[in-house]
């Protein structure tokens, strides 16, 4: 039946132009965030193993040149909205005592860390035969991500990954604690400022006049997104090892419930350009631990578990050491959730498409 919607046997579907690009993916998500991977990318490849460049510095040589396959994969009409996806990159410095590095895509760009998809890459790597020999009943799998080293530790039974899956953060910190801020619409909130490997405002949505729980998502990605630009006005953030890294990826939205407890706390991710994370966000867990260390709110190895407001989904973190960062006091952050896979696709680019490189539509 394929072949002859083909238009004859052995014709490979879908058809598309000798001139036009094909892009493979394998397709997965972690607490409800999808994650488009793209196993190869020759371009990037070929520029981390001619020009030696670091992972941060291959991250501003593909938004330069290869932006286009980001809009081709993440925007409609492939992507969607709340897309997200990561290119694998296992050649050069980028890649340099890992078994994996990784440029993680959204709507408006590229992060520096994305927790949802180490989860899922760890699993990636063991059963696309990234790592040489896995070890039972669980392998260390070492990525490198533009942040900096993060290792996974994935499940495996000797033929397949499992779940769930978890992994130690680059130092994490609190980069201000009652952070007093004007917010248009709102008046005068106070926020914290974690780091994760990238940075995130949180506060209560009760200063906003509303419920991460209960009040709709347009309403909280609205509040969220006004209080990341005030606070991107208003303070000026710094990173110990590269001004890269110095920039704020958005507002998490929480249900105020900081202090430990064996019961779930409630948040909601607006990051970007207002993407919303559908998984409780694994660099946002990472620094919302560092930020409850950092206050005395928990201690070392005592697990919490984070709920997402747009699933119900569920991650664990805990702070499993304290180290120095800079002029930081931080923590490495356990982050611990269960990835999936959802299919494998061909996409294709045909040259005379208008919307070839996709569309983003709010």
């Amino acid at each position: 039946m394929a072949a002859e919607a083909g238009g004859g046997a052995g014709r490979r579907l879908p058809p598309h132009s000798p001139s036009g690009r094909v892009l493979q993916t394998v397709e997965m998500h972690a607490g409800g965030e999808p994650l488009r991977i793209i196993p190869r990318l020759e371009a990037a490849e070929a520029a981390a193993a001619a020009a030696g460049l670091s992972l941060l510095s291959l991250r501003r040589e593909v938004a330069a040149t290869q932006d286009h396959v980001r809009r081709a994969l993440v925007h409609e009409p492939r992507g969607h909205t709340g897309m997200y996806g990561a290119v694998v990159v296992r050649s050069g410095a980028a890649a340099a005592g890992a078994h994996l590095a990784a440029l993680f895509l959204h709507g408006a760009g590229y992060s520096t860390m994305c927790g949802h998809a180490v989860l899922a890459l760890g699993r990636f790597a063991l059963d696309y035969g990234l790592v040489a020999a896995p070890s039972r009943p669980e392998t260390a799998v070492r990525l490198r991500c533009p942040c900096g080293p993060v290792t996974a530790f994935v499940p495996w039974d000797g033929r397949c990954s499992g779940n769930p899956v978890r992994f130690h953060s680059v130092p994490a910190f609190a980069a201000a604690t009652d952070l007093v801020i004007d917010v248009p619409g709102h008046g005068k909130v106070v926020v914290d400022i974690g780091y994760g490997g990238t940075f995130y405002a949180f506060l209560s949505a009760k200063q906003l006049g509303l419920d991460v729980c209960s009040s709709k998502t347009r309403e909280l990605v609205n509040a969220a997104s006004t209080v990341t630009e005030a606070v991107k006005k208003q303070f000026k953030l710094h990173h110990p090892e590269s001004e890269d890294l110095a920039f704020l990826y958005g507002t998490i939205l929480t249900d105020g419930k900081d202090a430990f407890s064996e019961e779930p706390t409630t948040n909601i991710c607006v990051f970007a350009d207002e993407q919303v994370d559908r998984s409780p966000t694994g660099s946002g867990v990472t620094a919302r631990i560092a930020l409850q260390y950092h206050k005395g709110l928990i201690q070392l190895n005592q697990t919490r578990t984070f709920r997402s407001s747009t699933t119900g989904s569920l991650f664990t973190g805990k702070a499993v050491q304290a180290t120095k960062f800079g002029d930081y006091n931080a923590v490495i952050v356990e982050v611990s959730g269960e990835a999936f896979y959802t299919g494998t696709a061909t996409f294709t680019v045909e040259e005379e498409d208008p919307l070839k490189y996709g569309f983003f539509f709010k």
